[in-house]
């Protein structure tokens, strides 16, 4: 019974591995390049009579990345794409992505510090970019990063020295404005 089991165990351990070989398809063709997530689609350019390539991330409706791309020797055909150009392409739509994630994350997230007779305090707002009802909230934070308060108010709040000034005076009320 005991060979039965892992018999039946090393059949069941590999069936996994056996469905994520199967998802992981490459595409390898002269204007449309599959690999690592990343699908790289060499198209038309709309703007001029040249071509342009497209970069999108497997799941994503929208290309991380559209760039001219490189007329092939006859001038008139994309030059094709090969395993050194899609590595470059990878490399630039991630930086592309990573830049986009920290730029949203640096609009919907600030921060002030300000003093007060207690010591110093930290002063978020974090945007809750919800499609229905948008938010935000106000925290204060000691210098341990012990929360002192916590206060819902209006997306649009603006944060400043003076606003979280103003707050902290006011016991943490929360603000008119929002």
């Amino acid at each position: 019974m005991t060979a039965d089991r892992t018999a039946a165990d090393s059949n069941t351990s590999s069936a996994p591995d056996l469905l994520e070989d199967a998802g992981d398809e490459r595409v390898q063709e002269a204007r449309l390049w599959q690999d690592d997530g990343w699908t790289a689609r060499v198209i038309k350019n709309e703007d001029d009579d040249g071509w342009a390539v497209s970069m999108t991330l497997d799941g994503e409706p929208e290309p991380a990345l559209v760039g001219p791309w490189t007329m092939g020797r006859d001038k008139k055909n994309p030059k094709p794409l090969d395993a050194g150009a899609f590595s470059v392409l990878v490399k630039t739509a991630y930086e592309v992505r990573r830049r986009h994630e920290q730029q949203l994350h640096a609009t919907l997230n600030k921060q002030v510090d300000v003093d007060a007779e207690s010591g110093r305090i930290r002063v978020t707002l974090q945007i809750v970019p919800d499609e229905y009802e948008p938010y935000a909230m106000l925290r204060a934070f000691d210098p341990f990063g012990d929360t002192l308060a916590e206060v819902r108010v209006a997306p649009n709040f603006r944060l400043n020295v003076a606003s979280a000034t103003a707050w902290v005076e006011a016991d943490f009320r929360r603000p008119a404005d929002s």
